[in-house]
């Protein structure tokens, strides 16, 4: 499906019906990255509608000359959610990059939120040095990767912290689809201007809603101490860092994953009765 916003017609998959949830991957990726995470838990349950969209130059949404910054890409994401879901209660998800901005709509859809999860999100402000570990491979396997065509390890070996059949095969089929097909010319214009020109993190009063932060504490893209430092901005926010995951660690750590993703519902859930 597509929703045009400005001029932008952004691609999006929606599944099951009720209390919206919106779900923001990351640089790069597509929506694959969150359906694959985060479809298998809404699989028993009732009474949520799922949209997942593609920002714009990744997956199935074209770059457009009007989108230069993050600026632009949350104006995009805001109208987004005013032209599906106006003045309606929902739920947040993002990932890394869309982490970032789902801080963004967090500061401007402040009431109309009801939940957030922060997946690996990226915390721009005040980023120090030390903030990023160099990457770690805690379970190394050259004699899986051999198996593997060369771009193919490549492109998994030198981000993967578990490298095994499990953690390919996910990577594969939810992540590098959206790496082959992401707009690179357009994504760079978006680099140089990756930090907001406001400070996302000043909320208004904290957020007092249910919150979960999942980061990896090998987590070499966007490191976890940022996700630290904001987390007094979600009172009821439960943090976690998880060894033996790194940037994708959804994946990595799939079993705590889905039981905070699941508590996190239930709190959420709990809190709107």
């Amino acid at each position: 499906m597509e929703c045009l916003v400005h001029d932008t017609p952004i691609y999006y998959e929606e599944y099951g019906q009720g209390t919206p949830v919106i779900l923001i991957h990351g640089f790069t990726p597509d929506h694959r990255l969150m359906t694959g995470c985060m479809e298998p838990l809404f699989a028993q349950k009732t009474g949520w509608r799922r949209i997942y969209l593609d920002l714009p130059g990744m997956g199935h949404t074209p770059g457009k000359a009007s989108v230069n910054s993050s600026d632009d890409m949350l104006d995009l994401v805001l109208g987004f959610i005013d032209a599906l879901i106006p003045g309606q209660r929902f739920l947040l998800v993002g990932e890394s990059y869309g982490g970032y901005l789902s801080q963004g709509v967090v500061l401007r859809k402040f009431e109309q939120l009801a939940g957030l999860a922060l997946i690996c999100p990226a915390v721009v402000e005040g980023r120090v040095p030390g903030d990023l570990p160099s990457h770690t491979t805690i379970v190394s396997n050259p004699e899986f990767l051999a198996t593997l065509a060369p771009a193919e390890a490549e492109e998994f070996g030198p981000m993967a912290v578990v490298q095994d059949e499990y953690n390919w095969q996910r990577f594969r089929d939810e992540i590098l689809p959206g790496l082959r097909v992401a707009d690179r010319e357009f994504l760079q214009k978006i680099r140089q201007r990756y930090r907001f020109s406001f400070e996302v993190n000043q909320l208004p009063q904290p957020f007092t809603k249910p919150t979960v932060i999942f980061t990896g504490r090998q987590d070499a893209s966007v490191g976890y101490h940022g996700a630290w430092r904001i987390l007094d901005n979600y009172p009821r926010g439960t943090f976690a860092v998880l060894d033996r995951a790194g940037h994708n660690a959804q994946i990595e750590q799939s079993q705590l994953f889905n039981a905070l993703v699941n508590e996190w519902l239930e709190r959420v859930q709990e809190a709107t009765r």
